[in-house]
């Protein structure tokens, strides 16, 4: 590949990455409006999830924070899924949802994660 064909790649690569939309950072009262679209599972949210992922400070990846989401989606739903559970560090086993099941949680964690 000669020089200028090395060159010219790289300028496209650069372009792309330039064209790509930056994630806007969301302010705490967009944060806080955040909610699913399924009643059923907006209403699980606003009961048990949303105390921690929508507080900045909690210690918990916020609501549709894709800085914080992909990191972690990047280990797999079922991690993420038994992390809920389970618990995980500061993370109560169940994540504080008494009626929650498995299908459930799983919707609401792609909603926060914003992989819906």
């Amino acid at each position: 590949m000669t020089a200028y064909k090395k060159a010219f790649a790289a300028a496209l690569v650069l372009l792309a990455a330039a064209c790509s939309p930056a994630q806007k950072q969301l302010t705490p009262a967009e944060i806080a409006a955040l909610k699913p679209a399924d009643a059923h599972e907006a209403q699980l949210y606003e009961h048990s999830c949303k105390a921690c992922h929508a507080q900045p400070g909690s210690g918990a990846p916020l609501v549709h924070d894709h800085e914080q989401w992909d990191r972690r989606w990047e280990n797999g739903e079922d991690v993420l899924l038994s992390h809920v559970v389970l618990g995980f560090k500061g993370m109560p086993a169940g994540g504080q949802c008494a009626v929650c099941t498995p299908k459930d949680y799983q919707a609401i964690i792609r909603f926060m994660a914003d992989k819906e």
